[in-house]
């Protein structure tokens, strides 16, 4: 026993920790960049919600994480408090699969054949397999996996560790002395939450007793109080990521905290009291890593059992400890939308990303909005209206500001590839959304000239502005339709009348020529009308780029200038039947 040992030991941990997340990042990838979202649209009622924590936790390999992402969505307001009790409810019994992955670290092999079976031989070929899956195939899914075996053989190698490390100590009397003073069950448990809140995880510190109960010196007198403590230590980074909630948010993790002391303290007790009684024979029976995993599921299942009923109760003393005050008001000028961006969803990059989507998607609604009334001042000028317009035009920044910052902060992690070709379409549709509502301001300040100066234009020049508007109004409500709505048959209408809306800008300024030229329209008059046309063609632009980015993301190629000079030049079938069709209905002869 020495220094060796020491570092050896804590080596191990390390690994052991460090094989835990590598192999449930892995498990998460390969279920799907939605596995998360299932927690909060299939939470419909308790017993669902309990399942789905029980489920992602066990992929996911922490119920940490299930808790923390379950206190963002009722941070953000995605969900409700109800809600989430039974997740966390969930993922307490979900987390001791671990222990049941560890237990194959205790499988042993004797000579020839047999010795394929031990755990140093499982290991090595898992950790060969996962290296080549991982370095040496091009399959993005044969890299998940070989990043979860990966996961596994470290996972493996650490427990090795531990197990080898702590195996001189056991030799000592003061530290098996000290192993028996955690008999005493209020000893045991605060050692089981001292350790879980430093470690920061309860699969690992139930990973680690499984390593010391594999060198046959862990009795079960000693075993059980610690298993509370860990219970209850592993609420605590649940506790730290609450920090900076809402009251929701906090009610949230406080409810992670009461479950485990109350399993506790039901469990503890009942079995001390009957144990008094009954004088449980197994007090002495020696723990094995096997026996230690079905202790731990046993003792969570128990606590799921007899708290699932009391949801309503729980959330009613969350509710009590925790009671309502006043939010602080929001931020200035921050729309709630933004605001409410959770930052704890930046680890898990396909919540962040539909957060995401769903600010964006305000963001549009607010540009579109903003575009309309200010078509609607060059009819009907108002000092009121214009100032709007540049209220809006203010926030719709703000959107940009705000959406931009949060996606260059998920663009940090590790993306898949669909994953980066969202987050870089969002980047680039929150810019075309903010020059839509920039347009907007410019086409204000137009209608306030056109008001001051009082400008009237010619007959012919209305008519053209009119039929001009209403097909640049068209397009707007398809791009931010197909946006919103995720709609692709929309997104594939923007193009041919984005087209058309080109040739007719060309035509207009010919038009308005021609006009100068004969004297039916005075050069200051010729300004503001230039200036309309400009903007219309632009905001049209915009458009364009915001359908041709969705219909890249949906064929997988995220190349704008390939794409659309591939669609204009094969002209397709739907493609000029759409041409035509506004054409028909946009017609400057008509």
């Amino acid at each position: 026993m020495g220094i060796v040992n020491i570092i050896s030991f804590f080596g191990g941990i390390a690994l052991f920790l460090f094989g835990i997340t590598l192999m449930g990042d892995g498990l998460k990838k390969v279920a799907g960049d939605k596995l998360e979202t299932f927690l909060y649209k299939l939470t419909s009622n308790s017993f669902k919600g309990m399942l789905l924590g029980v489920g992602v936790t066990a992929v996911i390999q922490s119920s940490s994480a299930t808790s923390i992402m379950t206190i963002g969505f009722v941070n953000s307001g995605m969900m409700k408090f109800r809600q989430a009790v039974s997740i966390i409810l969930g993922s307490i019994l979900g987390t001791s699969i671990t222990g049941w992955i560890v237990c194959l670290s205790a499988i042993q092999g004797a000579n020839g054949w047999v010795a394929l079976l031990s755990t140093s031989t499982i290991t090595g070929i898992v950790a060969i397999i996962g290296i080549y899956l991982r370095k040496f195939t091009q399959s993005q899914v044969k890299n998940q996996v070989g990043e979860i075996l990966m996961g596994f053989a470290v996972l493996m190698y650490g427990m090795t560790a531990i197990s080898t490390s702590v195996k001189p100590f056991c030799e000592s009397d003061q530290f098996l002395h000290v192993l028996t003073a955690f008999a005493n069950p209020v000893l045991g448990i605060l050692a089981g939450i001292a350790f879980t809140a430093l470690i920061q995880s309860s699969a690992a510190a139930v990973g680690i007793l499984q390593a010391l109960a594999m060198t046959g010196v862990l009795q079960f007198s000693t075993a059980f109080p610690i298993l509370l403590g860990i219970a209850v230590g592993g609420a605590v980074p649940v506790l730290i990521s609450a920090l900076g909630a809402n009251i929701n948010g906090v009610r949230t993790a406080l409810v992670h905290l009461l479950i485990d002391i109350f399993g506790a303290l039901i469990c503890g007790v009942v079995f001390y009291i009957l144990n008094a009684i009954f004088d449980f024979s197994i007090m002495g029976v020696m723990m094995t890593a096997v026996s230690m995993a079905m202790l731990n599921t046993l003792f969570r299942f128990v606590v799921v059992v007899v708290l699932f009923p009391c949801v309503g109760l729980l959330e009613k003393m969350a509710c009590a400890i925790i009671k309502d005050r006043p939010e602080p008001p929001a931020r200035e000028n921050i729309p709630e939308p933004v605001a409410r961006l959770e930052e704890r969803f930046i680890q898990h990059p396909a919540l962040a990303l539909q957060q995401s989507h769903e600010a964006i998607d305000s963001m549009a609604g607010l540009a579109e909005t903003n575009l309309m009334d200010a078509f609607d001042l060059l009819n009907n000028y108002s000092e009121e209206g214009f100032k709007e317009v540049k209220r809006v035009e203010k926030m719709v920044d703000v959107y940009e500001d705000k959406l931009g910052s949060y996606l260059v902060k998920i663009s940090a992690r590790e993306l898949s590839k669909k994953q980066n070709e969202q987050m870089y379409e969002f980047l680039h549709s929150i810019t075309d959304f903010e020059r839509m509502s920039d347009h907007a301001l410019n086409i204000a300040e137009t209608a306030k000239e056109i008001h001051e100066k009082q400008i009237v234009f010619s007959e012919s020049a209305n008519r053209e502005l009119t039929i001009l508007r209403e097909a640049v109004t068209e397009v707007i409500s398809l791009a931010t339709g197909a946006f919103i709505n995720d709609d692709m048959e929309l997104a594939t209408r923007v193009e041919p009348l984005e087209e058309l809306i080109d040739n007719l800008c060309d035509e207009m300024k010919n038009h308005h020529i021609d006009r100068l030229q004969r004297g039916e329209c005075a050069l200051e008059k010729g300004f503001a009308f230039n200036d309309l046309i400009t903007n219309y063609e632009r905001i049209s632009d915009h458009c364009s780029n915001i359908a041709v980015g969705m219909i890249e993301l949906g064929n997988e190629e995220f190349d704008t200038h390939k794409y659309l000079s591939s669609l204009k030049k094969m002209k397709n079938e739907n493609f000029n039947r759409l041409f035509e069709e506004y054409q028909a209905k946009y017609s400057l002869d008509s």
